[in-house]
């Protein structure tokens, strides 16, 4: 897959995770009444449907990481060349801002908006750890061992820890960038994201070392984004060293 269509793929995946996220929350909110619970639940039922479409939909053209945590942890993995790594944030933030400003537009909200919505001290940044922790568990995890079910385990696991965690799992440094210029549901005031990403951070490096050593890892032609099962690339890459002999 060339560059530009991975890059191209991250970037409006994310996008669209992001439209999800914040035109799931301003509509929950909306129809809520008032009942937080309640629009809590629909907002995580919706981010978590959207993920599995979206990872089903990318994860063959760029892995579908929609997350700076994850591009880091693939590159310190070597699942994906370093070159990549810059890029792939790059779009990633890009495209989470985008999809911020998509559903504003939808909803008829100013395009950026800095949110007034406090999320910070010891519990949310040990929240955000913990999310991040199990979201990489989840990936690492599901790769190295059911790859075919990645798309469907993160999509499960996030929609738990919108509940289990303090902070409602944001999971994603370009994720919590962008929900900073939403003053609406999902939104997070832009001081309290610097505690928030570098939580984020030390959970995905915690996870990258700890899976690593529990799963040992898959041969490196074995799966894309830990969305194709190591199978569907048997026959490929004996057709490949066919025509390497010949």
């Amino acid at each position: 897959m060339t560059p530009a269509r991975r890059y191209v793929a991250e970037g409006l995946g994310t996008a669209m995770l992001l439209a999800v996220v914040v035109g799931s929350g301003i509509m929950a909110e909306r129809l809520a009444g008032g009942n937080i619970a309640i629009a809590l639940l629909a907002n995580a039922i919706a981010t978590g449907a959207g993920l599995v479409a979206l990872i089903l939909m990318f994860g063959t053209v760029s892995g579908a990481h929609f997350n700076p945590a994850v591009t880091l942890s693939e590159a310190w993995q070597k699942n994906i060349p370093h070159s990549d790594v810059l890029p792939y944030i790059a779009v990633q933030i890009a495209g989470a801002f985008a999809g911020v400003a998509a559903a504003h537009l939808m909803f008829g909200e100013p395009l950026f908006s800095a949110s007034q919505h406090a999320r910070t001290g010891a519990p949310q940044w040990w929240s955000e750890f913990v999310a991040t922790f199990g979201l990489m568990a989840v990936i690492i995890g599901c790769a190295r061992s059911r790859p075919a079910i990645t798309p469907f385990a993160v999509a499960a696991y996030i929609t738990s820890a919108y509940w289990f965690t303090a902070s409602t799992s944001f999971a994603n440094p370009a994720v919590t960038l962008a929900r900073a210029a939403t003053d609406t549901f999902a939104g997070i005031r832009p001081a309290d994201a610097p505690g928030f990403i570098v939580a984020q951070l030390l959970g995905a490096a915690a996870a990258t070392f700890v899976m690593c050593w529990l799963y040992p890892a898959v041969p490196k032609s074995a799966t894309v984004g830990g969305t194709v099962a190591p199978g569907d690339f048997v026959g490929k890459a004996a057709v490949g060293d066919d025509e390497r002999r010949a």
